[in-house]
């Protein structure tokens, strides 16, 4: 059988992060990509003609293609239950690829590009994580929704970093109390209660 275009992208971005967790941000190139992931340089060229920028930008759409793939339309439970799953799934998606993107953490501070690159992606993916949760991300209020999750999901991804256990349990509580301040903040706003939580 052939291999789809979605098996290619994970074979990239799998030999992109083993690149990365072995030579830093600093040390990826096409060559060693093609390498780690067996695919040909033309063909990686041509699903990231911007080099490694785009390749984050792609690992970026993935995640949240996974995140949303695993959605159940109309799966119920409170807004703060449905944030609190699906960025828990984003973490879980992360997982196969810890230790590049732990690398990547330690060099943003020595690399503005790839730090600017993930900023730039942080604010339509916080809206379509919205969107997987089922809560309204359009409109000011959408944007609003969108910058409170963002602090959230950053608070989560600080413990993630610190947190080798199998379960996972330092990151849930992490996430946990984001979201109690992110109520806290939007009860100080007076939002809607139904806006709690982002939802």
């Amino acid at each position: 059988m052939s291999e789809t275009s979605d098996d290619m992208d994970t074979r990239l971005l799998a030999g992109f992060w083993q690149v990365v967790a072995a030579r830093g941000w600093g040390g990826v190139t096409l060559g060693r990509v093609a390498a780690a992931s067996g695919l040909p340089a033309a063909e990686i060229r041509a699903r990231a003609p911007g080099g490694p920028a785009e390749m984050l930008r792609l690992h970026g759409r993935a995640m949240d293609a996974a995140v949303a793939a695993g959605t159940v339309p109309g799966q119920g439970g409170t807004p703060r239950d449905r944030v609190f799953d699906v960025l828990m799934r984003r973490i879980d998606a992360l997982q196969p690829h810890r230790a590049g993107i732990l690398r990547l953490l330690e060099d943003l501070p020595r690399n503005p590009g790839p730090a600017l690159c993930l900023l730039s992606q942080l604010p339509p993916s916080m809206a379509r994580l919205l969107d997987a949760a089922e809560i309204e991300s359009g409109g000011v209020l959408g944007a609003v929704r969108a910058q409170g999750l963002l602090g959230v999901w950053l608070a989560t991804l600080r413990a993630w970093q610190k947190d080798d256990s199998a379960d996972l349990g330092a990151t849930m509580a992490a996430l946990d109390r984001a979201l109690d301040r992110a109520e806290q903040v939007a009860r100080s706003l007076r939002l809607d209660p139904g806006d709690r939580a982002m939802g």
